[in-house]
């Protein structure tokens, strides 16, 4: 099948039990799994020190894998970004090597979009998704739902249509809300439109650094975890008052997951939160992505131009080939 290179990046491994089962995940499936040497260093919360782990990337760059991996999230690329090997990375990806993960590696990805161009696959990791095994791993310490036990099988299919070069679009079903926001509005939303996105706290993070991707007409995803709706609302209003999300062509909302609302909310919610911001913006805005600190995953090219449709309750982004 493919040739995978797993590596950590950012925060530590927590998990060794989820690290093995991820390891035997993709042996099973058929793939070669290469492991970089200090996928399971730790230096206080980090995989390692940040030489230890921009090395650790200049590996991935290297390996010539078909698939370079992260092991997780949580947090790191950020303090990388201005001794990342942006060249080396966007040469591999010419090469054949698509990079994947989520979380904090948003920073990477959208760093090498503004720097480069080039795609990256917005997806899963090694231990919160190949690893899983029961609600405790889906979301590596993150609070994910409750699930089967075992990888989810649509991420597993979308990865499999990745790494087959099959991979041409997904689609979800729009909530009603979503449908009535429309108003009537169906049909091609964006077309050949960059799209990109992310971690929602890693985007902003970004806003006003050299590793902003100005993308004008794109269509902009977004998920978070651990944030309660009045975090993500100000997030959210700071894209809005800097005109990044005016200048896109919709705004999709994956899922946010992982926070608790308190009695002081009084009925405030995500569901008010983004009934405000499509109060403010003209832009599309659709919700229900299924992609996010959660089992269910699909895999998104970041950077690469694709199709937004609305048909009924149906929401497809298709980008057809990216081989």
């Amino acid at each position: 099948m493919a040739r995978i290179y797993v590596y950590s990046p950012s925060g530590a491994v927590g998990d060794r039990a989820a690290f093995r089962r991820g390891l035997k995940c993709l042996q099973a499936l058929g793939h070669e799994v290469e492991v970089d040497p200090d996928a399971l260093t730790r230096w206080q919360r980090f995989a390692g020190d940040d030489a230890t782990r921009l090395a650790a990337i200049g590996r991935a760059a290297a390996s010539g894998a078909d698939v370079a991996l992260t092991t997780r999230g949580g947090y790191g690329l950020t303090r990388l970004l201005p001794q990342l090997p942006w060249r080396q990375i966007a040469r591999a990806i010419e090469r054949g090597t698509q990079f994947v993960g989520f979380s904090d590696f948003t920073a990477l990805q959208l760093g090498l979009l503004a720097t480069t161009g080039a795609t990256t696959w917005a997806g899963p990791a090694l231990c919160a998704d190949f690893g899983a095994a029961d609600a405790g791993d889906t979301a590596d310490g993150h609070g994910g739902a409750p699930v089967p036990a075992g990888p989810d099988e649509i991420m597993l299919a979308c990865f499999d249509d990745l790494v087959s070069g099959s991979s041409e679009g997904t689609g979800w079903r729009l909530p009603l809300p979503d449908v009535a926001a429309l108003a009537g509005r169906q049909g091609l939303l964006a077309h050949h439109a960059p799209l990109w996105g992310g971690n929602l706290a890693m985007v902003v993070s970004l806003l006003g650094t050299p590793w902003w991707p100005d993308v004008q007409g794109g269509v902009l995803f977004l998920e978070d975890v651990g944030e309660h709706p009045y975090r993500v609302e100000r997030m959210l209003a700071q894209l809005l008052h800097a005109g990044v999300l005016a200048r896109q062509k919709a705004v999709v909302l994956g899922q946010f997951t992982g926070y608790r609302l308190a009695p002081h909310d009084r009925g405030y919610s995500m569901a008010k939160v983004v009934d405000g911001l499509r109060g403010q913006l003209k832009v599309p805005v659709l919700t229900g992505l299924p992609f996010g600190h959660v089992p269910t995953k699909v895999l998104l090219p970041v950077g690469a131009k694709i199709d937004l449709l609305v048909e009924g309750r149906e929401a497809l982004l298709l980008w057809g080939h990216q081989h």
